[in-house]
């Protein structure tokens, strides 16, 4: 089930986040995040255990994905395509344009993108620490 992500959920969400990235707790202040009427934070929850989340920025006519990260144990399950299913449908009617930055190694995660209309849309050499970026884009219908 996917809801929209609470105070709770908070621990659960800064350890999944350890697996993107060892300093996910230091640079997403999900507690900032959950008050601010920009951000959006979505978990997908299966036996009362928060098992994937998303966050993005929505600005309205634009909307940047953050990050996406479902626990391993739950992966090809449809969390991480009921996630940003479920964001995509929450986004403002006057939405335009939405983006992401994902690792050109992660085909299972490009694919997943593709499949809901993304495309790559520029390279970001070196974003991290071991590999580019794929700058991806989906422009409203």
């Amino acid at each position: 089930m996917v809801r929209y992500a609470n105070v709770y959920d908070i621990p659960r969400i800064n350890e999944l986040g350890s697996l993107l990235n060892d300093n996910f707790r230091m640079v997403n202040n999900i507690n900032e995040m959950l008050e601010d009427k920009y951000s959006k934070v979505l978990v997908y929850e299966e036996d009362d255990m928060v098992v994937g989340f998303i966050t993005a920025t929505d600005l309205k006519e634009t909307c940047d994905i953050l990050s996406l990260v479902v626990d391993p144990k739950y992966r090809n399950k449809m969390v991480a395509t009921n996630l940003l299913d479920y964001l995509i449908s929450e986004l403002d009617e006057n939405l335009k344009l939405i983006t992401l930055e994902v690792a050109s190694k992660n085909i299972a995660a490009i694919k997943l993108y593709e499949k809901f209309g993304f495309e790559v849309v520029n390279v970001r050499k070196n974003y991290y620490k071991d590999d580019d970026a794929y700058l991806m884009a989906r422009e409203s219908e």
